[in-house]
């Protein structure tokens, strides 16, 4: 055991020099730590299949030590059976791969690691209850940070770790226990008269009063419920992880496991914005006092918190993981109009107008955040395919701005359509410019474009809003040869009846933004190249490129 707490002090040591080389938080991975070691110390991976439900949770693993070849996110591969992307999937994937086992009558084991935060979404208890019913050998590890989406769960009583959690973690989980708690079962069974309905809600109301508060749920769902284990104490989860990997034939359990995410840098100037809500002194002029670059979510924030103080019926539904600082401030703001819902997006849909947004044309505003290429984060959280979908639904507006004074403006424009669903989209990152008071009140006229710069021969097309300004693109084909539309969304899109500029038909993994662009094809460089090639100079085209 002391080689393995020296590897986890190890690997804490090596996390906490990436995360003061990067300023980037990465308590997820620190507090899973001694779990990720206990974990590969029982079971066998490759053989065994682990997964991991949230990519934050999940260790990162660096190159040369530079910040730019720093890899957040995993993908599949010979250790890791499935991609580690949007949270609450890992049980999913779990229990497909455990059914494939059983068909191929196979033995390996299933180890599925979910948080405490992707237990909001319906797919883990939909996962779960599957579980449950089909029986499969696997093992549900629930990892509880004490951290919630949702504030007032905070004042739920928490489960205490001590030495009788200990003790009753391992009597749990061990196999003279669980073998005499099968043989009651069958016993009962053949006494009948009742008597093993009755003893199974003697059984559910004992371990209900021994468990922590809501673990009679896993047992309803048909999980075995062990725990609550110390996520820090390396013998305690080694102890337990053996007993459940020793088991043949007991179907699914969940082990769950108390971790704490409190670990902190000496001297660390990481901006701690996202974690502070500095509540009671927030306002605009904060989104510009901050030496950070202006994002397009701050005035994207900033326009829509000017729309809510001349209309009340304004209410925002928020839905996702983390909450950016900027929506912290429209949270703030709207107070009661504003509601989180965690990693619920179906519910946050129907939640806001019923069902059947578009057929209804019901007036549900829709924004999309890091729309395109978003850098490090890779290609589970790019968004290139909104465009193609949303413009297919029939009576959505599609827009999205070239600038964040633009983004005001549609802002202002999509409070004021009442008739029919609307989306816009914007792009993470810094704002080109840094005008703090960039934000124009005038809506923008639907299916109606600008020019730019006036030119001949090739007219380059940006996307800026659905549907099309038939008038302009008219226009440019009378005036110009050829079209082309450039536009950071997959194919399909857009541009899909012109020559367009679009995002490859793969995915683009993490790296740095200018290298995502290069990669794709979207730099002003492969764009200028294009237009010079569809003019017949290529020799130029290539020396561009050179």
């Amino acid at each position: 055991m002391q080689e393995l707490r020296q590897l986890a002090d190890d690997i804490q040591s090596e996390l906490l020099y990436i995360m003061s080389k990067t300023q980037k938080s990465i308590n997820a991975s620190l507090s899973v730590v001694e779990l990720t070691v206990a974990i590969h110390h029982v079971f066998h991976s490759p053989v065994d299949k682990i997964l991991w439900d949230m990519e934050d949770q999940e260790a990162l693993m660096h190159k040369a030590r530079t910040p730019d070849n720093l890899s957040s996110y995993t993908c599949r591969g010979v250790f890791d059976p499935f991609g580690a992307g949007h949270g609450c999937s890992s049980i999913s994937s779990g229990l497909g791969m455990a059914v494939a086992r059983d068909i191929k009558g196979k033995r390996d084991r299933i180890v599925a690691v979910i948080s405490n935060e992707t237990t909001m979404a319906g797919q883990v208890y939909e996962a779960m209850s599957n579980a449950g019913y089909l029986d499969s050998n696997m093992v549900v590890i629930l990892n509880d940070s004490h951290h919630s989406l949702h504030p007032k769960l905070e004042q739920v009583p928490k489960a205490s770790i001590n030495a009788l959690s200990s003790t009753l973690s391992k009597l749990q989980s061990s196999k003279i226990f669980r073998k005499f708690r099968e043989f009651a079962k069958v016993l009962t069974k053949k006494i009948g008269g009742g008597m093993h309905e009755w003893a199974a809600k003697i059984d559910e109301y004992a371990r209900g009063m021994m468990g922590p508060t809501g673990s009679t749920l896993f047992e309803e769902l048909g999980l075995y419920y062990i725990g609550p284990v110390d996520g820090h104490n390396i013998e305690d989860l080694v102890c337990v992880l053996r007993e459940v990997a020793s088991l043949n034939s007991m179907g699914p359990v969940l082990v769950h496991v108390i971790t704490k995410e409190d670990y902190k840098v000496e001297d660390n100037q990481m901006s701690k914005t996202s974690d502070e809500h500095h509540e009671g002194s927030i306002n605009l002029e904060s989104l510009h006092c901050n030496s950070k670059p202006q994002t397009y979510s701050d005035h994207f924030v900033e326009a829509l918190i000017r729309e809510s103080e001349k209309d009340e019926d304004i209410v925002v539904v928020h839905a996702g993981m983390g909450m950016e600082p900027s929506f912290q401030l429209l949270k703030d703001s709207l107070q009661d109009k504003f509601f989180h819902v965690g990693m619920a997006e179906q519910h946050a849909v129907t939640f806001s107008a019923v069902h059947d947004v578009d057929r209804q044309k019901i007036p549900v505003r829709f924004v999309i955040t890091s729309a395109g290429l978003v850098g490090s984060d890779g290609a589970t959280h790019s968004g290139a395919f909104d465009i193609t979908f949303m413009s297919c639904l029939p009576n959505m507006i599609v827009m999205a701005p070239s600038d964040e004074t633009e983004l005001a403006r549609m802002v202002k424009t999509a409070v004021h359509i009442d008739d029919r669903p609307v989306c816009f989209r914007y792009p993470r990152g810094a704002v080109a410019t840094t005008d703090p008071k960039s934000y124009v009140g005038e809506p923008i006229e639907l299916g109606k474009g600008r020019v730019l710069v006036e030119g001949k021969d090739i007219a380059l097309l940006g996307f800026g809003s659905m549907p099309l300004d038939i008038k302009l693109v008219r226009m440019l084909c009378k005036n110009h040869k050829f079209l082309i539309t450039v536009e950071e969304g997959s194919i399909g899109g857009f541009g899909a009846h012109w020559r367009p500029i679009t995002l490859p038909d793969n995915y683009i993994e993490g790296a740095l933004p200018q290298d995502q662009l290069a990669l794709a094809g979207l730099t002003g460089n492969h764009i200028a190249a294009t237009a010079l090639n569809l003019l017949g100079r290529t020799r130029d085209a290539l020396l561009l490129m050179c």
